[in-house]
């Protein structure tokens, strides 16, 4: 690749190398201007750049409200040269009282509802700042924080605002950048700053000692957080995890002993239109067997009416089934990874980011304070030329009456600076007054004693501690609990009332039967018996199996490499096709083939025999797994394969070899172990395993020879002991060396 350097020569330089430099150029940019708010004010430089517009339009709370557009206008041509929309959108963002916790911004007119609507545009509504902004704002005029040139060059703008409240926590933050992103939610105010306060005093303070404090976020639409602690606390020691935030409800009670839920407050972000929505589409799909309907009642507050389908319902189960499978109930993601004050992105946990909020806010102080110092300086060394006008008076007057250069002359005859004389040649008649010279008198005097205590503050590290406390202190008054603004919305406490439900409670429960073909392909009929009715195949596929279940039941699949795996029965395609692969479903291998299916019940116990006639007995309730994969219960040797799976109800096993040869010995012989090869059941010269079962010997030996089923009752020629061969099947066995 070919480049010119800045004096137009020709270089030549490697593509990748190229690349990588330019790649990295725009994460940089995209990181630290677009995406990763700064830890001191927790801004990114959009809103920054929106509220300074604001005040330089001096749009304060007391003033009156301008067009967001004429703010849009401002900005744009000002500081962000970015795209309108993109500049509008962060204005909505920061005065929707459901996405900001403290909104940055009032607005009047349509911004938007919870809904999902979209604002009105930008020439239809205003805005002007909140108090909340103008603390953050507050300090500007101090030089207490440093300014830049905008891209421009003809104006300029600040690195990072002042910031009196702590935004990052209090109103979140959120953000993808190039390779990171960064998510924090909001917190309240007040427990803010207790922390804080607790922080300046004991700057080692853990972060478990702070979660006392901060117990957890605060979200601007409430809900209820039902983490335990040790999770909240876990969370913000890494700067990263998760928060699980549910809606709150209530019963109301109704006439005649019915009831129906009132769902009052939602998660944060969940919009409650697509929420009623999914709620609608589950009942119409039969997925909430326990709600009758939904409808919404909200105003300006939220109303969700819940209805369930009769009375004898459980509200827990029944908002259970509900939190599981729509917002009701989502996770709120913690990730503090924000830029330093130097502008290097990191997660930080809950005490590095006090810690940066505290070490802004004591810069801010001292830089304020070094500034007032220079101002009374400033401003005692005019009052002293002012002093020495009124001590002599008379040869002042005459000395600019007669003095052709004034200014040189004063400056030589009392000794005066510059800026003394200056001020003095600038003096109005009306200030020779005798009450004028008390005031200034009066005025050094409270100067010097203000002096005094700045130059105290700078040298004292615990008197700026102390005021630093004062500030976190005036900002919980002003913004907390009493303010009705800082009263925390969401709650802390009730744990999921229900650990686990039954399936009945999110399933519609139906009677179906469970087809499987030659090839593999699955389905669900409704009904049982006659009820199903005629099924199709495909060409040269037919049936293999079938059985009677419920939606709400689950297969355990016995698949030939003894893996098994279990299938809810409400997944299963309808009968009205020809179905579904079932290795696409249970993710089986090509060349895996099904070996048995039943219909699980717990509790059980089962006969798992290989080709080879091994096997061994195990739980039913030790197979069951929920995994995709499956899980390894029998472990065929090299060209040996899962075969037979049989329900354990008896106390003697029957083994019939493909040779025809059938052997019969006690269950307990059988090990009962959760995994492993197993051990020989019966031996074979050639071939393998036909088939095997679980009886009473008392009752004696079935099996289905066509359509007639026939018993031997005398097995004392073919009682063995495991791993004989056996001796030839009785007459009349099935032909297809089958018991059935």
């Amino acid at each position: 690749m070919i480049e010119r350097d800045h004096d137009g020569a020709v270089e030549t330089v490697g593509l990748a190398d190229a690349l990588t430099e330019r790649y990295l150029a725009y994460a940089m940019s995209t990181i630290t201007s677009r995406s990763l708010p700064d830890v001191r004010d927790g801004l990114k430089p959009v809103h920054r750049r929106i509220l300074y517009a604001m005040r330089q339009l001096r749009l304060d709370p007391s003033e009156g409200f301008k067009k967001s557009a004429r703010v849009v206008g401002d900005v744009i041509g000002k500081y962000h040269p970015h795209g309108d929309q993109a500049i509008y959108d962060a204005l909505v963002r920061l005065a929707q009282e459901f996405a900001a916790r403290y909104p940055l911004v009032d607005g009047q007119g349509n911004f938007g509802n919870v809904d999902g609507d979209n604002a009105a545009a930008m020439r239809y509504t205003e805005a002007r700042l909140t108090a909340v902004a103008v603390a953050l704002l507050d300090g500007l005029d101090d030089d207490v924080v440093d300014f830049r040139d905008t891209y421009d060059g003809s104006e300029s703008e600040p690195v990072v605002l002042p910031s009196r409240f702590p935004n990052l926590l209090a109103n979140g933050a959120s953000g993808i950048a190039v390779g990171m992103a960064t998510s924090i939610p909001p917190h309240n105010v007040a427990e803010l700053c207790a922390a804080l306060i607790h922080l300046v005093g004991t700057p080692g303070a853990s972060v478990a000692e702070l979660v006392t404090m901060v117990k957890g976020p605060d979200f601007p639409t409430g809900g209820e957080l039902v983490d335990d602690p040790d999770t909240i606390r876990e969370a913000y020691e890494t700067g990263r995890g998760s928060f699980r935030v549910r809606a709150r409800w209530d019963i109301e009670k109704q006439a005649r002993g019915t009831w129906r839920i009132v769902v009052t407050e939602l998660p944060f972000q969940v919009q409650k239109s697509r929420l009623i929505e999914r709620i609608a589409e589950l009942i119409e799909a039969r997925k909430l067997p326990l709600l009758e309907g939904v409808s919404d009642e909200s105003t300006e507050d939220i109303r969700l009416v819940l209805q369930p389908r009769n009375r004898s319902v459980d509200p827990a189960i029944l908002m259970e089934s509900l939190f599981r499978v729509t917002d009701l109930e989502s996770r709120f993601a913690l990730n503090m990874n924000v830029l330093d004050a130097s502008g290097i992105p990191g997660v930080m946990d809950l005490n590095r980011v006090l810690t940066a909020f505290i070490g802004h806010r004591r810069e801010v102080l001292v830089r304020r304070s070094r500034n007032r110092l220079a101002a009374i300086r400033r401003r005692l060394e005019i009052l002293e030329g002012h002093r020495i006008v009124y001590l002599n008076l008379d040869e002042v007057i005459r000395i600019i009456r007669d003095e052709d250069d004034p200014a040189a002359a004063l400056a030589r005859r009392f000794g005066l600076s510059e800026v003394q004389t200056e001020a003095i040649l600038n003096m109005r008649l009306r200030s020779l007054r005798r009450l004028e010279e008390m005031r200034i008198a009066r005025e050094r005097k409270e100067l010097k004693a203000e002096s005094g205590d700045l130059r105290s503050l700078l040298e004292s590290d615990e008197r700026q501690k102390e005021a630093l406390k004062a500030e976190f202190a005036d900002i919980a008054r002003q913004f907390g609990e009493e303010s009705g603004l800082g009263r925390r919305r969401t709650v802390f406490g009730r744990p999921p009332l229900v650990d686990d439900i039954p399936v009945d409670a999110t399933v519609h429960r139906e009677a179906v039967t469970v087809v499987l073909s030659d090839k593999g392909w699955i389905r669900a009929a409704k009904g049982h018996g006659d009820q199903v009715g005629e099924l199709r195949f495909k060409e040269g596929d037919r049936e293999r199996l079938r059985l009677e279940a419920w939606t709400t039941d689950r297969l355990l699949v016995l698949a030939t490499d003894g893996k098994f795996f279990t299938l809810a029965c409400e997944r299963l395609p309808a009968a009205r096709g020809f179905g579904d692969p079932l290795r696409l479903m249970l993710d089986m291998g090509n060349d895996v083939d099904v070996a048995a299916m039943v219909v699980f019940q717990g509790g059980r116990k089962f006969l798992v025999v290989s080709s080879f006639g091994k096997g061994f007995v195990v739980s039913e309730d030790l197979v069951d797994s929920r995994k995709r994969g499956g899980k390894q219960v029998l472990i065929p040797a090299s060209g040996d394969e899962a075969k037979v799976l049989k329900i354990v109800e008896g106390d003697h096993v029957a083994v019939v070899g493909e040779n025809g040869r059938l052997l019969v010995f006690p269950l307990r012989d059988v090990p009962e172990q959760p995994r492993g090869s197993g051990v020989i059941l019966q031996r074979y010269r050639q071939g393998g395993v036909s088939d095997a079962t679980v009886f009473e010997l008392d009752a004696g030996l079935s099996w289905q020879s066509g359509t007639r089923t026939r018993t031997q009752h005398d097995l004392a020629r073919w009682l063995g002991k495991r791993g004989q061969a056996g001796q030839p099947a009785p007459a009349g066995f099935s032909r297809n060396n089958r018991f059935g």
